[in-house]
């Protein structure tokens, strides 16, 4: 079991993880629609955005997810999480929606069964201040993920659309000293290079921007007072916080390939250590993944796991009218903001 008695007396569990890119020098980062790559200037000098918050913490929960049983991974039996099926067959889960349960496929669906009963659950918020300790149960046992990736349950029927919870984990990866390096290519029509481009024929060369740079880090924030903060069962606070934990030793030790052209991996992935509290240093996965187990099992009469389904047609967006121009598109590999 790690010994986790020295977070007893902070607020916050900060961990800065240096990377390097696994082949060569260069990496392709995070790109914003009308922005690119965000780059900024420090009293250090220039830095850039790898990573935001809200992929990182999709990143975080997918660590736990098992895409070829589409439940979560054997280490995590028994944590709350809700399913949803379409006419019996597996659609998506809350831990995959970038809003967890407050997902349109749990909340918007036509079977008002889920959004009821969760309304039930959290009667009493809609007036006066929010009882966060109500909220808290509330989302233990319908998706404990949502107590350390946050939520925001965004409709006017619960509670006013007030109830909002903060990241209690979160993480960015920034590099520092960077330059860019500017190259390109040309996407070739061997059949017609003079072809009209607007509908994808002929030849179309692009301008592409990498970078480099002197150190990539990967800066990890667990908020502690959080977590405490909500005031749960007396073995809820190290269930969270082992899950969270579980959560930065799968990420370290697995592949950091973030995009295409963005492969990166820790200088050290086996003595990651805490800049606060000093000298913390992150357990093994083996450690965590046999105290994540006793957790669970402590804690299993506070959760559940839910299924919902949802039938109602999936409609499409408006369609672009047929003779407007294509709007340029820029492939990130961004997964959905959270």
């Amino acid at each position: 079991m790690p010994d986790l008695k020295s977070l007893n007396q902070v607020n916050r569990l900060l961990f800065t993880v240096p990377l390097r890119p696994v082949q060569g020098d260069r990496f392709q980062p995070t790109g914003f629609p009308n922005l690119g790559a965000a780059t900024y200037q420090t009293t250090d000098g220039p830095k850039l955005l790898v990573e935001s918050a809200q992929s990182m913490a999709n990143r975080f929960e997918m660590t736990c997810w098992d895409s070829s049983t589409n439940k979560p991974i054997p280490a995590l039996d028994g944590i709350s999480h809700v399913t949803v099926t379409r006419k019996g067959a597996f659609l998506t889960d809350s831990m995959l929606e970038a809003h967890r349960i407050n997902s349109p496929y749990l909340l918007e669906s036509k079977d008002r069964s889920f959004f009821d009963k969760l309304k039930a659950d959290l009667g009493g918020l809609e007036e006066g201040p929010i009882d966060r300790k109500k909220l808290a149960q509330v989302l233990l046992k319908y998706d404990v993920g949502s107590l350390i990736h946050g939520v925001f349950l965004a409709k006017k029927d619960l509670a006013g659309g007030r109830l909002r919870v903060s990241r209690a984990l979160s993480a960015f990866i920034e590099a520092s000293d960077v330059e860019v390096v500017a190259s390109g290519g040309v996407k070739n029509d061997h059949v017609n290079p003079s072809g009209e481009t607007k509908r994808g024929f002929g030849n179309v060369p692009f301008a592409r921007d990498e970078f480099v740079a002197k150190r990539i880090e990967c800066h990890i924030n667990l908020d502690l007072a959080q977590i405490r903060g909500y005031g749960l069962e007396q073995n809820v606070e190290p269930l969270l916080v082992l899950l969270a934990l579980h959560r930065v030793r799968r990420l370290v030790d697995g592949d950091l390939r973030l995009r295409t052209a963005c492969d990166l991996e820790p200088l050290d992935r086996k003595n990651v250590v805490a800049s606060r509290p000093e000298g913390f240093k992150l357990p093994s996965l083996g450690e965590l993944e046999a105290a994540v187990a006793i957790a669970v099992d402590n804690c299993r009469e506070f959760m559940t796991h839910t299924m919902v389904a949802f039938d109602d047609e999936l409609r499409k967006g408006k369609e672009p009218e047929e003779n407007a121009e294509m709007d340029e598109e820029t492939d990130s590999d961004e997964p959905s903001a959270d």
